[in-house]
């Protein structure tokens, strides 16, 4: 009999019975639908997301890697454990023919939020008025499909925090000036790592529709949209300096998300896949404290109990956002799609589509 909460859920809401079900129950119900599915499903597993799910991933990896992958599959259904704006970017690579699904349409990502395309438009009317056509426009592929489209059709490119430093490179290479959105703290730490001053960096906010700045106007270099990650921000200064009073053998490894500030007074700092090489690379008995997502310094942990590793912040939380994604809502995917029915379906239309293929190709 189904129960009155059921009933007053939406068509496409998760229903209620996966929430009271057991975590052994769940897990077997998983196994059982993803077996059924066979070839017809594969599923890719970002590094934030939590062990009940990763488990299930035919593939783990940071948010274009596992994109590209998806790109590459002949699978009719491409189950994306991450959140909207990498499922969005899936959609882009893959076929018209596939689907691909976000087990729970909840799972966003604040930074990507941050930069709406309403907003970038009017930003970018006001910076051509103020220096007009000197601009490279470059996003983070942390950004949705209409931004990587804006960026697209305006001769920009996409950057991951892998290859920033030489995407901001070549976007200098073709104008004067760099506008790097949704995440200043990426383009600060990879402008400073080129050279390139503080003073000389710009930051466009949004929401007061105004540029501040050091400098001026005709100095400016880099023009800095006034987005961060939530997680990252949670890393601060006071973490970096505790440890050094205490442990001065214990290497300092950050990501590039996190402020500059953090970043300058770091061992290392690099993408999510420099994090993990880092410490596969490392020598066992070495410290280790990371300024990153904790179910990713979790599992680190875990794969390597030889080596000391705490977290940078002892009270750091996972990403509410990727944390959507659950054993309940992977599980109900799963057996819709046993059933033949495919929910929480992201699709990106085919102009913007196309316009954010021009950005993400200048990249690859």
């Amino acid at each position: 009999m189904t129960s009155l909460l059921e009933e007053l859920q939406p068509a496409d809401a998760m229903p209620a019975h996966y929430l009271s079900a057991s975590t052994e129950e769940l897990h077997a119900r998983a196994a059982l639908a993803r077996k059924l599915l066979g070839n017809r499903l594969y599923i890719l597993g970002h590094h934030y997301q939590k062990d009940e799910v990763i488990r299930y991933a035919d593939v783990t990896g940071d948010s274009l890697q596992l994109s590209q992958i998806a790109g590459d599959q002949t699978a009719d259904f491409i189950i994306f454990c991450g959140v909207h704006f990498m499922a969005e970017t899936a959609d882009i690579l893959t076929t018209p023919e596939q689907a691909v699904l976000l087990p729970d349409m909840r799972a966003g990502c604040s930074m990507a939020d941050m930069a709406n395309i309403d907003q970038t438009e009017r930003a970018w009317l006001k910076l051509q008025g103020l220096f007009g056509d000197s601009i490279t426009p470059l996003t983070y592929v942390n950004s949705t499909a209409a931004i990587k489209a804006f960026v697209g059709r305006n001769g920009g490119a996409t950057v991951t925090s892998s290859n920033a430093v030489e995407m901001v490179q070549w976007a200098l290479g073709q104008k004067e000036r760099m506008l790097f959105l949704p995440d200043q703290h990426l383009g600060r730490n990879t402008a400073v790592k080129l050279g390139i001053p503080l003073e000389q960096m710009a930051v466009w906010d949004p929401i007061r529709q105004k540029l501040e700045l050091q400098c001026e106007l005709d100095d400016v270099k880099v023009i800095l949209w006034k987005g961060h990650c939530s997680v990252h921000m949670n890393f601060l200064p006071k973490h970096v300096e505790i440890l050094r009073e205490k442990e001065l053998d214990r290497n300092i490894l950050v990501h590039p998300e996190c402020t500059y500030e953090v970043v300058s007074i770091s061992d290392y700092a690099g993408s999510t896949k420099y994090i993990i090489d880092m410490i596969e690379a490392s020598e066992p008995g070495s410290k280790w404290a990371i300024g990153t997502e904790m179910n990713l310094v979790n599992r680190l942990i875990s794969d390597y109990p030889d080596r000391d590793i705490v977290s940078l912040n002892p009270y750091m939380c996972p990403c509410l956002t990727m944390n959507r994604i659950d054993l309940p809502h992977l599980t109900w995917s799963l057996e819709e799609l046993v059933e033949g029915r495919v929910i929480n379906r992201i699709t990106v239309d085919q102009k913007t589509a196309d316009e954010a293929v021009m950005a993400l190709k200048k990249m690859m």
